[in-house]
């Protein structure tokens, strides 16, 4: 496979968990900054090599080989953003660059044993999930900060938007995986909540709270 093709593919299996139904190709087009007539051209590649189902006009989905591929390649990014800060001290919103790279390696060899020095971990930097070697996913219960009622307590698991801004702004906000949250307020006229972080309490606008993960404690 060419490295367009495994983009594609790992394209096409994060919209399937953002979107319902067949993804469209204007869908995939816009998420990676290109032609949708370019996007119909690949789509017929990868259907050619049985890795999608496609029809004109139908949206597309991955077969079994494709899903199972797709995995394969996000378990290579996440598991080189876990090696890059946990082993070489990367901050969490620098790795995302770096991993695009290096999950195109293709030593099977190489990811397996990866996974053995980092202690097979079943999340990265970020708190999504990490494939193992056969595909399968350890899912966690998980909900919006946004969602949750008043005086819930939470612990943060993962993060909705893995920008670089927005993970620049959470270290500035002295949030991260593992932060807790109780949430004492909440404004009607812009959804903006007060949380107690520890002995502090934060305002949280409601855009960065539909952007953290937690898990209730």
């Amino acid at each position: 496979m060419t490295l367009s093709e495994e983009n594609y593919l790992k394209t096409i299996y994060h919209l399937t968990h953002r979107l319902e139904g067949e993804i469209s190709t204007n869908a995939i087009a816009e998420r990676m900054e290109t032609k949708a007539s370019s996007v119909t051209d690949m789509l017929k590649k990868l259907a050619d090599k049985d890795l999608v189902f496609y029809k004109k006009y139908q949206g597309v989905s991955l077969t079994e080989t494709g899903r199972y591929t797709a995995k394969m390649i996000v378990r290579k990014h996440r598991l080189w953003e876990v090696f890059l800060v946990d082993k070489l001290d990367f901050s969490w919103d620098e790795v995302h660059d770096i991993a695009e790279q290096l999950e195109h390696i293709k030593s099977d060899q190489l990811i397996s044993k990866l996974d053995a020095f980092l202690g097979h971990p079943t999340e990265d930097p970020h708190g999504d999930p990490i494939p193992n070697a056969q595909g399968e996913i350890i899912k966690t219960e998980k909900h919006l900060l946004s969602e949750l009622p008043l005086r819930k307590k939470s612990v943060c698991v993962g993060v909705r938007d893995t920008s670089s801004e927005f993970l620049k702004y959470l270290d500035k906000q002295q949030i991260a995986l593992g932060t807790t949250f109780e949430i004492i307020e909440k404004e009607d006229f812009d959804a903006s909540i007060v949380v107690r972080v520890g002995d502090s309490e934060k305002t949280l606008s409601s855009k960065t709270a539909g952007n953290l993960y937690v898990k209730l404690l």
